[in-house]
């Protein structure tokens, strides 16, 4: 079957030459990157490519066409299609079959096949482990998702590295969300937000050494023997299992605990499918957090045994922490801004403006490490109030998340994020009642504090506020000075 872009598809696939690194040559990296790649061919691979599907009739045609443009084809694609009630299966089968490709790097052979599992109880995790099963004989194991389109030298960049270093037990791509075809006010914001969220990440990764703590199914290779490695160790029969709501977070961790490399590329880049309404946003945010306070918190699915300071769960303690500290200030100065207002002993200070000039700098700094960023991105950045508002957001998903593992009420997240994406479920409401709620209470609480009482909670409030946004302040200030060297997400 001849290679042939679908009529649907929004965004061009960039060719070989748009793809030029840009990184500082003074580390030396880049030179050693292409001495890799120089050497990649005499080291052929094998890489077996599983694409886990649910309902992805929008995307699956341009995922799959992303895979066949590739300068390092992978040897093999299979589409697992599972708990699907669309057309995926239909449009992905248009690509069944052999293909010859004549690519930067010679011709190249693969075949797809399109398997259809029908109902699967364990919904993603047992796509990817059937998947498994098909390719274990292969070197590596490249995840994608069903929404996730690659720049075209993305799987030569990760194999490349991979054959380079035995130590790696699995690589992933730099992620972002192509915004072009997204339409409607509050999806762009939203993506825009998504965009920066996912910018900071894949830039806190690359500045730790390139160490990645999360693996993500999105577009990562896995080293099949790091695979076997963590079964063996685990007592697993397969290497993703159930015990996470979050099963890229819990298998990134064992293959570092068995002694891999878990890395970022500097280089491959992928686009995947982001969240362009409120409901869905919020599931899938509550459903990444919920999950990874299961691995902060390990024991509340299984037994897997727990691993509290695991370098991987250093970050998402930091993480937790870093979105506790936003809540606390935001909200006490919200609290104590509106209580001084309403006695009349707000006292403006221009101290107070230092953090907004230091994240905005620090916002603009990180938009223009974007690679592909645009507008709206600098706009986003230095305006401060949708950034402002985005932060919000994330801080209801944040507690949301925490409420919900604390109350131990059983939720499957993975049906209630498939509920919100068909557009159904109110549960994103439920932050704005209780804020709500709140402002009510302490509204009325305040009024019933005499003046004394009052004026004893803004003298001890104030500074607390004060020492924590200082300390925050900080905090944005050395990452706005250190170095980047030249990375671009």
């Amino acid at each position: 079957m001849p290679l042939t872009r679908s009529a649907r598809t929004a965004r061009p696939l960039p060719a070989a030459s748009e793809l030029d690194v840009v990184v500082d040559p003074s580390n030396g990296f880049a030179d050693d990157f292409e001495a890799v790649l120089d050497d990649g061919p005499t080291r052929r691979s094998t890489i077996g490519c599983i694409i886990p599907a649910y309902n992805e009739e929008e995307s699956i045609a341009q995922v799959i066409e992303g895979l066949l443009a590739q300068t390092r084809v992978p040897d093999v694609i299979h589409v697992v299609v599972n708990n699907t009630s669309d057309a995926t299966v239909r449009l992905a089968s248009q690509y069944a079959g052999p293909h010859e490709l004549a690519t930067d790097l010679g011709e190249q052979f693969t075949e797809v096949f399109v398997h259809d599992i029908g109902k699967n109880p364990d919904k993603k995790v047992g796509a990817l482990n059937y998947g498994y099963a098909l390719v274990e004989g292969y070197d590596y194991l490249l995840g994608v998702d069903g929404d996730t389109v690659a720049d075209v030298r993305a799987v030569e960049y990760l194999e490349a590295e991979a054959i380079s270093d035995t130590r790696i037990g699995g690589i992933s791509a730099i992620y972002s969300i192509d915004d072009r075809p997204i339409k409607g006010t509050v999806a762009k914001f939203l993506t825009t937000g998504q965009r920066s969220q996912f910018a900071a990440f894949n830039l806190h990764n690359l500045l730790r050494g390139r160490n990645m703590a999360v693996l993500g199914g999105q577009f990562s290779i896995f080293s099949t023997q790091a695979l076997r490695d963590v079964m063996a160790a685990n007592r697993q029969s397969t290497p993703w299992v159930k015990d996470s709501e979050v099963e890229d977070s819990l298998l990134s961790l064992q293959i570092k605990s068995a002694g891999y490399l878990t890395k970022i590329s500097p280089f491959a880049r992928a686009d995947v499918g982001g969240m362009t309404t409120l409901r869905a946003l919020d599931a899938q945010q509550v459903k990444w957090t919920y999950g990874a306070i299961e691995l902060m918190w390990p024991g509340q699915r299984g037994d897997t045994r727990g691993q509290p300071f695991h370098p991987n769960l250093r970050v998402r303690w930091l993480e937790n922490f870093g979105m506790l500290t936003n809540l606390f200030v935001r909200v006490a100065f919200v609290v104590l801004l509106a209580g001084s207002l309403s006695i009349g002993a707000f006292v403006f200070s221009p101290w107070w403006l230092l953090a907004p000039a230091v994240a905005i700098a620090l916002n603009t700094r990180m938009a223009l490490t974007m690679r592909n960023r645009n507008a709206r991105d600098i706009l986003f950045a230095v305006t401060l109030v949708p950034a402002e508002i985005y932060m919000w957001l994330r801080l209801s998903y944040f507690a949301r998340s925490w409420t919900r593992f604390l109350s131990r009420k059983k939720v499957d997240n993975w049906a209630m994020q498939a509920k919100a994406e068909r557009g159904a479920g109110i549960g994103h409401w439920t932050p704005l009642l209780v804020v709500i709620a709140v402002l009510i209470a302490t509204a009325v609480i305040w009024s019933m504090l005499g003046p004394m009482v009052q004026s004893t909670i803004l003298w001890i409030g104030w500074p607390i506020v004060g020492v924590v946004t200082v300390l925050q302040t900080l905090s944005m200030f050395f990452k706005l000075i250190r170095r980047q060297h030249g990375y671009k997400v």
